[in-house]
């Protein structure tokens, strides 16, 4: 009499990795994220690596952790694999501040954002 599991998140032939807490705006993040959208796997690990974004490599090591997830836990051929999405959200923001002149406060907002991609495997047409 145990709990029943959980139902899978994704499809059958889908895997997906998740990345909190990346140290830059959501604005930032999605320009990279946008760069890799509906390329093959290959494509996008080489356009991240020699992209010149800071980012850009936090957004490699979750890609990479994607394509682990599809490979030892679905069981999906990492040759046929697509990134079918990638999204960015908020995530909190640090306020700091410093002081200005005539007694101010300028404020400074530090945000922090996550990203998910999944991954898709797709049959290659002949």
């Amino acid at each position: 009499m145990g709990k029943e599991k959980n139902p899978r998140r994704v499809a059958d032939n889908e895997a997906m990795a998740k990345v909190r807490m990346l140290r830059t705006s959501p604005q930032k993040l999605n320009l990279v994220a946008q760069m890799i959208r509906g390329k093959k796997v290959e494509k996008a690990l080489t356009d991240l690596t020699f992209s010149n974004k800071r980012i850009a490599q936090d957004v490699k090591k979750c890609l990479q952790s994607a394509i682990a997830n599809a490979e030892n836990n679905h069981n999906l051929d990492v040759d046929e694999l697509i990134v079918a999405e990638a999204y960015v959200g908020k995530n909190l923001i640090m306020k700091r501040g410093r002081p200005r002149a005539r007694g101010r406060f300028g404020k400074i907002m530090k945000p922090f954002s996550e990203l998910t991609i999944k991954v898709r495997q797709v049959e290659e047409q002949a």
